[in-house]
């Protein structure tokens, strides 16, 4: 039974009608006594209340309600119902226990999808002990293609995947640069009932905060200067799909604002055409940065912080998991053997148990490339430690005089790169936004290349 708590007669009769058109058992009531009887006397599946009492416009009712509704029944979800004014009063909302918050006026396709995924993620789940699941047991029951490794941090993660990928739950996906957050974007998009549909990936820290509305809401011709013909916004791309939206934590205030409301609304507006289009989309988010810390620095926006991480994967590091390396290892050298051709190449016991002891602050990436840069330096088929530890020492020859480029093999595009950062970080003494325009990049793309490359670095 889903149980609605509000003192709107008319709000609790249409909610009524349109629960139990969906199959669901509902009942209403008006009052915080009312609510506590029922809770009391029978829990119900799940709450529906709204944050504001007739006598109390505060909301101040409503959050006293949610904590004695929390206190009796702490396994019974609660969804709150506030006004886009209200936002605000439903994050205390959610900080206090509740599983979700919706805005009035509501969707009703919208609002039934929100209360189908809280219920799926509120099931009981008889298999609770993550020591009854291995990593082959997994694969047998879903899709983890181009994941590699048996760890048990690893196979919790999947685990969590596999669990929450049948529902339209917006998912936060957390860890460090080259962990592999958007294979795990991938796999939760390839489980759900949307993986015949489109995957469109959006790197936020490559859009400016001038293009955003264009590139994710697509634009009209002549909806500004340069709008020389129709463009497809990503949104519309993925709709009836999944978006993933990776590095949200590069996004700028301004542009958050204006992602919340879609994500709310599940609704937006092309550039140049104020006709609403309605939205059918799962979000999943991933960041390199802790959102909780940036939204205590003003950086990130609270409310979307909450609309954003309903459930939260974390990644670990793979100086967590140091037993997977061989495995990845071995993953990239049977690529690699069809890729240049050599059918005999392998990477011996003593350099993986070398590789195991190193700390990767790159992660898979660092691995990987580390891994290809061996093979394309050394003509062995048998690599050992001396082979890749020539990758850490390796430095040019000589120095590029000016307008020259380094000699091939003496450095890689990555470390070229990096070169350029720093010294460009040098002559602007560190300030980004001169570094940034220098460079030809936006501070979001330069953020993501310092992580990257470990380049210390002052956030402006």
């Amino acid at each position: 039974m889903i149980l609605i708590i509000d003192d709107d007669v008319a709000v609790r009769t249409s909610l009524g009608l349109l629960l139990k058109q969906a199959g669901y058992a509902a009942k209403g009531v008006a009052t915080p006594e009312e609510a506590l009887r029922l809770v009391q006397e029978a829990p119900p599946q799940l709450v529906l209340m709204d944050m504001n009492f007739s006598l109390d416009t505060s909301g101040q009712d409503g959050l006293r309600l949610l904590a004695q509704v929390k206190q009796l029944t702490p396994q019974v979800p609660v969804i709150l119902i506030t006004g886009w004014g209200s936002i605000a009063l439903a994050v205390e909302g959610m900080k206090a226990g509740a599983a979700e918050f919706i805005t009035k006026p509501w969707h009703n396709n919208s609002l039934l999808q929100t209360i189908r995924t809280i219920l799926a993620l509120h099931e009981p789940d008889p298999d609770a002990d993550p020591t009854a699941f291995s990593r082959r047991q997994l694969d047998k029951q879903f899709n983890f293609q181009g994941i590699v490794g048996q760890d048990a941090r690893l196979v919790q993660v999947l685990r969590n995947v596999g669990q929450v990928a049948a529902t339209d739950a917006s998912v936060l996906i957390e860890g460090e640069s080259g962990t592999g957050k958007e294979l795990i974007a991938e796999a939760v998009h390839q489980n759900s009932q949307r993986r015949r549909q489109p995957f469109v990936k959006v790197n936020l820290g490559g859009i400016s905060a001038s293009l955003f509305e264009s590139e994710m809401f697509g634009h009209r011709r002549g909806a500004f200067t340069d709008a020389k013909t129709d463009r497809v916004g990503r949104f519309e791309l993925a709709n009836g799909g999944t978006i993933f939206l990776d590095e949200i934590g590069e996004l700028d205030l301004g542009s958050q604002v204006k992602l919340l409301r879609v994500l709310q609304d599940r609704t937006y507006e092309v550039l140049g055409d104020s006709k609403p289009r309605r939205l059918d989309i799962r979000v999943i988010c991933a960041t390199n940065r802790n959102l909780a810390d940036m939204v205590q620095q003003g950086r990130f926006r609270e409310d979307l912080f909450y609309r954003i991480n309903l459930i939260t994967v974390r990644l670990p590091a793979l100086r967590e998991r140091p037993h997977d390396i061989p495995l990845l290892v071995q993953h990239f050298v049977d690529g690699l053997r069809a890729t240049y051709n050599r059918p005999a190449l392998k990477v011996g016991t003593r350099a993986q148990h070398w590789l195991q002891e190193q700390p990767l602050p790159g992660n898979i990436r660092e691995l990987k490339n580390l891994v290809e840069r061996a093979v394309l330096v050394s003509g062995k088929d048998e690599l050992g430690p001396e082979d890749f530890q020539a990758q850490f020492q390796r430095a040019p020859a000589r120095p590029a005089e000016a307008g020259e480029l380094p000699q091939p093999g003496t450095i890689t595009l990555d470390e070229l790169e990096a070169q350029m950062i720093r010294r460009t970080l040098e002559h602007y003494s560190g300030n980004i936004s001169r570094v940034a325009k220098a460079l030809g990049l936006s501070r979001g793309a330069l953020y993501r290349r310092l992580e990257k490359y470990a380049i210390p670095f002052d956030v402006e």
